[in-house]
């Protein structure tokens, strides 16, 4: 079940630009779980993709979830190109993270989120049914753009409640199921829209779930 203004507005920001992202995986995602074992992934907020895409071409069963269906359907249409191995091992889900009944709880080895817009409302019972979907073993990964980022010349939300800390994340688990990895704020290099090398952050909660 979705939000149709806020499925509207997704579907319109896609439309928006033949591709509207890189198509790259998330580097967060890459650098976090190369080490990790592939079993099952749930891809929260996956767009047009490639994080999922990604995940399989590792030998990972994917569930990738996504409001919008204009990047569902780039999704589905990339994977189909790189083939079958890849496209059979991706399940693509068309729901709105606020509504979704989903997903199941100890449901999946690696529960990813890289730059997830969550509404700040709900967003620390949101945090909580992620990790509750990890499975024993498993690893909630949550990635987002750091707040001390608003004035980089790279365009960021304005908005500071749209942002938040790995700190926040960490208080929506019990500790006592959970070995934090990192906590904390990362920075890497991009490049903005006139070509230039900056340093950027990224807000990054890495935990691993005890068995």
């Amino acid at each position: 079940m979705t939000d149709d203004s806020e499925e509207e507005f997704w579907d319109e920001r896609y439309r928006s630009r033949d591709q509207l992202f890189s198509g790259d995986p998330n580097p967060r995602l890459v650098s976090q779980t190369k080490q990790l074992k592939p079993g099952t992934a749930l891809d929260i907020g996956c767009g047009e993709g490639a994080d999922a895409i990604w995940l399989a071409e590792q030998g990972w069963e994917v569930t990738a979830v996504d409001i919008s269906t204009v990047a569902l359907e780039r999704g589905v249409s990339r994977a189909s190109e790189i083939g079958a191995d890849v496209a059979n091992r991706i399940d693509w889900v068309h729901e709105d993270l606020c509504t979704w009944e989903g997903p199941e709880p100890k449901s999946h080895d690696l529960v990813s989120s890289q730059f997830t817009p969550f509404p700040v409302e709900s967003r620390q019972s949101m945090f909580r049914r992620l990790a509750d979907a990890v499975a024993p073993g498993g690893t909630l990964l949550i990635v987002s753009h750091h707040q001390s980022d608003i004035q980089t010349t790279i365009p960021r939300n304005s908005n500071e409640e749209m942002y938040f800390t790995a700190s926040d994340v960490a208080e929506a688990l019990d500790s006592a199921d959970w070995d934090i990895i990192i906590e904390g704020k990362l920075e890497r290099s991009a490049t903005d829209p006139d070509g230039n090398e900056v340093t950027i952050h990224d807000t990054v909660f890495n935990a691993h779930r005890r068995e």
